[in-house]
């Protein structure tokens, strides 16, 4: 069967969040209990004492997947996004960012919200001096993103359909990432998947691990996540096992880079981080990470290539609050002489 040329490089899955960013000190996580550096669920009540608690902060539109297919769109590649908002103000400015940055997103907002009590989703994001971020993540509609919502023809049309990780937490939102995934491969595409945060992967250890061995093709992960996922503090014995159940995994280290396995583990690539005058906020360098090495990846770039795109969109976001890049990163790579296809 000979397959079309792909009409997008990366179509991503995944939750479709607002957040709501706000400059915070250790101490104010202690009051309200929250663990630095960590992302929890919280409901509706939670969310809003937790925000009338915040400093003054600044609103933006996230979610880790449609994060990495801004950051893909800010790269000049063309990029897909499947998540549920609702019909109402927070749904408009989710909508609105995201095609403003070229993401084609056509998924139908959740039309009952008002009766149901599922707003947009929305992330409360507490960032320390060191850029640290603490995350307090109310779904509502984004958990109501089911198999119906999965564009089968869209992700048949994409080089990668991306899954995020987060999606494992509602089981109506997993029957999506799992319809996700079986479109992808009926249609001869790649399905790459981001572990997300270690609390997710310590809730489902085992079911993930279940799916990355049967349906992933590509795995991006962080040092942490890695280590959950295996339960071991051995970095190079767990990301050596990573590089032998996938084609491809990509895991990030912080200031001391990525390490990329490719061929089933027998290659290997360790990319340095790109430099960075100060860190104010490290929300999305994991997604942005993501935007770039799945960019060159879909380009058919070399790992070592794709490792250096990601690197450079994840040091263009921690220098400045927000997930999304700021800069073009199409210049910076040229400007940086990076390869982009």
């Amino acid at each position: 069967m000979t397959q079309n040329p792909p009409s997008y490089d990366v179509c991503a899955v995944g939750n479709a969040i607002v957040d709501v960013l706000a400059p915070c000190d250790p101490a104010f996580l202690t009051d309200q209990g929250l663990t630095a550096g960590s992302m929890q669920l919280v409901d509706a009540q939670q969310s809003a004492a937790l925000y009338a608690a915040m400093a003054a902060g600044v609103e933006a539109s996230g979610g880790s997947a449609g994060n990495t297919v801004a950051g893909v769109g800010s790269f000049g590649g063309r990029a897909a996004y499947i998540g549920k908002v609702a019909d109402d103000m927070l749904g408009g400015v989710f909508t609105h960012d995201i095609h403003a940055v070229g993401v084609h997103f056509e998924t139908p907002p959740l039309r009952d919200g008002a009766v149901s009590g599922l707003a947009t989703g929305v992330c409360m994001i507490n960032v320390t001096p060191d850029g640290q971020r603490t995350m307090c993540t109310f779904l509502g509609a984004a958990n109501q993103l089911s198999a119906a919502d999965i564009d089968a023809d869209l992700i048949a049309a994409s080089a990668i359909v991306y899954l995020e990780g987060y999606l494992f937490d509602p089981a109506p939102a997993r029957a999506a990432f799992e319809a996700g995934a079986a479109a992808a491969h009926a249609a001869g595409r790649k399905v790459a998947i981001t572990l997300s945060d270690t609390f997710v992967v310590a809730r489902w250890r085992a079911e993930l691990l279940a799916f990355i061995e049967a349906s992933a093709d590509i795995v991006l992960a962080n040092e942490g996540e890695l280590h959950a996922l295996f339960g071991t503090e051995d970095f190079d014995h767990a990301a050596a096992h990573l590089g032998r159940i996938v084609d491809v995994a990509a895991v990030t280290r912080g200031a001391a880079g990525s390490v990329v396995f490719g061929k089933g583990g027998a290659e290997r690539v360790e990319v340095a981080a790109c430099p960075v005058d100060k860190v104010v906020d490290t929300t999305g360098a994991g997604d942005q990470y993501a935007a770039g090495f799945l960019l060159g990846l879909a380009r058919g770039l070399s790992l070592e290539d794709s490792g250096k795109l990601g690197s450079l969109a994840a040091a263009e976001v921690i220098a400045h609050w927000g997930p999304r890049p700021m800069t073009s990163l199409e210049k910076l790579a040229k400007d940086a002489g990076l390869r982009l296809s």
